[in-house]
């Protein structure tokens, strides 16, 4: 019988039975794992509200018409945490206390032994995998005791006032012994947990397909840093499979990060450089992607998720993390906020979002906001959209400095990508809108507050006096198999029917778009790029071509397209605007507000931009991205035409700059 044909069974969980039981309604579960070891394709398992702590490991694969669904019964209801309770809490000295566990509760990962490191982590190594937790509250690991006694807030906390609750951690004759400031807080009077487990669900094995989560909180884990030539750890996510949904869920408190959608283990490769340091992290990310051919990375068997309408957040690395294994997946209607804020870790892999080789990857309709950095596609992002999101306060806050490791802040990070890689119809609210240290990129009807940085620069390094080219993969159009390797040669971007608003103040000492805190708003750094006319006037097709002539050409700038925008408050102007619109009145305002829960753009904008349109933008006005020859397209080839605005409204004949298709001063955005 196919696994598609066999009858579905339904298994119960409840860990407030009053026994262990066989699965049936009558006698559920009290674990979940004891339902995850027997289900099969078409099975269902409905857990009861409660408190379950272990590490989920589903053993069986569903498919594509019959996927293994794990349901909260009662939404949110069902809580799979990797921490347990610590009482017995002594006061030590004044606000610091004192407790300790015996080391064989963790078995053979002992999270506060476990320090968290490797390949492109830039923070000192004095965390742990480990955590405290008080009233979920995910507390400050210190150094050293005294730091931890001190209780003083950290400078580079974007939160100053709960960075003040620390604790440090020291082994002693098999044991783990605590300390915790806990400020005014009795712990014997509050809810103290410490993680335990590394992970709370994930299968131990590849190819474990077609699994549905729903209406769970899943947190508290002692997960460890996830880079993208390394295994990829997570609180919850497919381990190399495909067709996993995740969806009305909460996931918060991972160390490092929540879902992971990365990398399987592949020994030979496993943070190469941080282990052997022979070779440099970059080539073993290339050959990551190379070997990952081998190891089964193809359309037919890795990818294809969504993670749907799930707030995740306070994750110390990002709340999704994925290398490779999150191709042509669907991230939507999610809330992602407060994700490495902490100033615990600090490293080249931290964001709400960061995903590396994004191919056909379509993040829409979520409100990412007060993380690091909002999204951030690394290499590969090849057909990647970024669609109807509201990103605001991915921003360091006034006053807050850099800790030591960390990354610079913006809403959307597009790095060493040859495009088409898609940025539309977002409103990008913060200091810095897009860094795009890559080429092939469109950005389309965005409302802009921020400004584009990293343009012509963030790729290659100069290294015994010489560059040194930073060479990515692209790909076979739609697919994961290489088409070739090639360094940046930054341009071949289209810039269209965008509202650009100099709302922050200019901060003079960061003078060039070629660093990453560049903040003046608008598109003249574009005017390093030669337009399409004056870029193919180096090619005379009438005669036989000269590669050593065409050597310049071939590793110059691309050409740009800018058109249609309009530009506000000062912002800057690009020679090759086309048809665009420059206000020379008063200042516009851009506000956005929370009241009663829905977020409203207030502007009055519209008041001066008038009766100005532009044309409907449609893949034929963006062509195709000039490294993989492939159109700005949907997943399955077919042509974009952006007559659907932010909120979904259709736009008519000609088209509102900016990411509306109607005007008003009091908008509703989410």
């Amino acid at each position: 019988m196919s696994k598609a044909s066999r009858e579905g069974k339904t298994f119960y969980v409840n860990c407030k039975a009053s026994r262990d039981g066989d699965g049936s309604r009558e006698m559920p579960f009290k674990r979940i794992n004891d339902a995850a070891r027997i289900a099969a394709a078409g099975d269902e398992i409905i857990v009861a509200p409660g408190i379950y702590r272990e590490h989920v490991i589903p053993e069986n694969a569903g498919d594509a018409s019959a996927p293994v669904t794990y349901r909260s019964e009662v939404p949110r209801g069902a809580v799979i945490t990797g921490s347990e309770k610590l009482s017995g809490w002594k006061k030590y000295d004044d606000n610091l206390w004192t407790a300790e566990v015996d080391n064989s509760i963790f078995g053979a990962f002992n999270p506060y032994t476990t320090l968290i490191g490797g390949d492109w982590y830039f923070a000192p190594m004095v965390r742990h995998a480990g955590a405290v937790f008080l009233n979920d509250l995910m507390m400050y690991e210190t150094v050293s005791l005294e730091e931890c006694k001190k209780g003083e807030a950290d400078p580079s906390a974007f939160n100053r006032e709960e960075s003040r609750y620390k604790w440090f951690s020291l082994q002693e004759n098999g044991r783990t012994v605590f300390y915790a400031n806990f400020q005014d807080t009795d712990p014997n009077e509050a809810e103290v947990e410490i993680a335990v487990r590394r992970n709370c669900f994930m299968p131990d094995k590849n190819y474990v397909n077609y699994i549905n989560i729903s209406g769970f909180i899943i947190k508290n884990a002692a997960t460890t840093w996830a880079p993208p030539a390394a295994y990829q750890d997570g609180m919850i996510g497919p381990h190399w499979s495909m067709g996993w949904n995740i969806s009305d869920c909460e996931i918060y408190n991972s160390r490092c990060c929540g879902i992971s959608l990365g990398k399987y283990l592949d020994p030979e490769n496993e943070m190469y450089f941080f282990n052997k340091h022979v070779k440099s992290p970059t080539q073993m990310e290339r050959d990551a992607v190379c070997r990952g051919q081998y190891h089964g990375w193809l359309k037919e068997r890795i990818g294809h998720h969504i993670i749907r309408k799930c707030d995740i957040h306070h994750c110390g690395q990002t709340g999704i993390v994925g290398r490779m294994g999150g191709v042509f997946s669907t991230i939507e209607d999610c809330d992602i906020h407060d994700c490495c804020t902490t100033a615990q870790l600090g490293g080249a892999e931290t964001a709400g979002i960061k995903l590396h080789a994004g191919i056909d990857v379509t993040i829409r309709r979520n409100h990412i906001h007060h993380n690091i950095m909002g999204v951030w596609l690394d290499w590969e992002a090849q057909g990647a959209r970024v669609t109807q999101n509201l990103m605001h306060d991915n921003m360091r806050p006034e006053g807050v400095t850099f800790g030591e490791g960390s990354m610079f802040s913006t809403d959307v990070f597009i790095e060493v990508g040859h495009g088409p890689t898609l940025v539309d119809n977002n409103l990008l609210l913060s200091k810095v809108s897009v860094t795009i240290p890559s080429e092939g990129i469109a950005c389309v009807h965005n409302l802009m507050l921020g400004s584009f940085s990293l343009i012509n620069s963030g790729v290659d390094s100069v290294v015994n006096g010489q560059r040194e080219p930073r060479y990515t993969p692209y790909h076979i159009r739609h697919r994961t198999e290489v088409a070739g390797f090639m360094t940046i040669l930054h341009g071949d971007d289209r810039i269209y029917n965008n509202i650009f608003i100099q709302k922050y103040p200019i901060d003079e000492e960061q003078k060039t778009a070629e660093t990453p805190l560049y903040n003046v708003v608008g598109t003249l750094p574009f005017d390093i790029f030669p337009s399409h006319e004056e870029w193919a006037a180096q090619f005379d097709l009438s005669k036989n071509p000269d590669m050593s002539k065409l050597g310049e050409a071939h590793f110059g700038h691309l050409p740009v397209w800018i058109g249609g925008n309009a530009y506000f408050n000062g912002a800057t102007v690009s020679k090759h605007e086309k048809n665009g619109f420059t206000a020379s009145t008063a200042p516009v305002n851009a506000e956005l507000i929370c009241e009663n829960g829905q977020y409203i753009l207030k502007t009055d904008l519209f008041e001066q931009l008038k009766d100005f349109r532009d044309a409907v933008i449609t893949s034929d006005t963006l062509g195709e991205a000039f490294e993989p020859e492939q159109r700005f397209e949907n997943p399955d080839g077919t042509d974009i035409i952006f007559n659907t605005d932010y909120l979904g409204d259709h736009r008519g004949l000609s088209t509102l700059p900016g990411p509306f298709a109607e005007a008003g001063d009091a908008i509703r955005v989410l």
